[in-house]
């Protein structure tokens, strides 16, 4: 992709001007005071052509009015123990900042099993996530750090990957697509660790798939990643599972200790986004009792690059499964603990 010249935002900025009134209040809420900024996110994301990057950010204003978007960070997942159950099976969180300031978002995808409720529920909580940090993450971190910051840095933690994933590469999909489609270019880098064999097999044939601009993004380290992203992060925002050599998700319980397990409901992060939500509900007017039940999202379908690299992820795991060698490496992986797992690039 080229570089992003101040003509190309002059000539996207005019024809943003002329969008309908009902799409402005939404673009407010999705640019957040930076409409520049937010204009060259779209840009990027459609290579600097200008008639797709404004399709696509039409096409975002339409889904944020169309599931209400603006106004899902006062719909609480209820009861309490229903969402730590979510929480449970929906590993992410954040440890902290990088050195610049970027949040740094923590993801189990390994250990994530997505099994405690329907997808609507996963995807609430994960667009819910996504808007707190747009709304409350990044602007408390650009007032404190004193410049702009409009990303965020992911580690992917691969442990307990296994074959069985593919059962989860439905909800997967649908929630990168959101992102892709959505939260365009919110993700600094990607940095892949305690990756297995299987994620390993699976990156060489994928990587070719993807686009130049997100293989740039993603990093596999090595081993827990903790020497690489010190380099970027201080001791303390280092997600939990990268704090020692082989200490893996140490899939949270109740045990689990708030501080240190970032993807606890006890943890700092998400006890402030609880309290942010239920906060929020509370001051809907006219109030109302609050029922549980999930706020529907409509599901973007996977464009043809998206369809592909599912079916090849698929493919190479079907051929590893029928390989002898690695099904072995799998069981003596199990007897050590040390099982591993697969990744979604937002």
């Amino acid at each position: 992709m080229g570089i992003i010249t101040q003509d190309m935002i002059k000539q996207f900025q005019t024809l943003v001007e002329s969008i309908d009134e009902s799409l402005k209040i939404t673009y407010e809420n999705l640019h957040q005071g930076y409409p520049t900024e937010t204009l060259i996110r779209f840009l990027k994301a459609r290579d600097g052509t200008i008639p797709k990057a404004y399709s696509m950010l039409v096409d975002c204003l339409n889904w944020r009015i169309e599931n209400d978007i603006d106004k899902i960070l006062s719909k609480p997942i209820i009861p309490a123990e229903f969402y730590r159950s979510l929480r449970e099976s929906q590993l992410i969180g954040m440890s902290g900042y990088t050195k610049d300031g970027r949040p740094v978002i923590a993801i189990g995808v390994g250990l994530s099993t997505y099994d405690k409720a329907s997808i609507h529920y996963y995807v609430q909580s994960h667009i819910q996530i996504n808007e707190y940090r747009d709304r409350v993450i990044l602007p408390s971190a650009t007032k404190k750090f004193e410049r702009h910051i409009s990303t965020c840095v992911k580690v992917l933690d691969m442990t307990g990957l296994k074959l069985s994933h593919l059962n989860q590469i439905k909800l997967l999909t649908v929630i990168s697509s959101i992102d892709d489609l959505n939260y365009p270019e919110k993700t600094d880098t990607y940095y892949i660790v305690n990756a297995p064999y299987v994620f390993s097999a699976c990156w060489k044939v994928v990587k070719p798939l993807l686009q130049e601009r997100t293989r740039k993004k993603v990093q596999v380290l090595s081993g827990c990643g903790k020497d690489e992203l010190l380099k970027i992060m201080d001791y303390e925002s280092l997600p939990h599972f990268c704090r020692r050599q082989g200490s893996g998700s140490s899939k949270y319980t109740r045990n689990s200790t708030g501080d240190d397990c970032c993807f606890s409901l006890d943890h700092g992060f998400h006890q402030q986004l609880y309290n942010y939500i239920n906060d929020e509900a509370l001051g809907i007017k006219p109030r109302a009792p609050i029922k549980q039940g999930s706020f529907h999202v409509g599901f973007p379908e996977p464009n043809l690059t998206g369809r592909k690299i599912v079916q090849t992820i698929e493919t190479e795991f079907h051929k590893l499964e029928n390989q002898k060698g690695f099904t072995d490496q799998k069981n003596d992986a199990k007897t050590n603990g040390n099982e591993h797992q697969k990744e979604t690039i937002a």
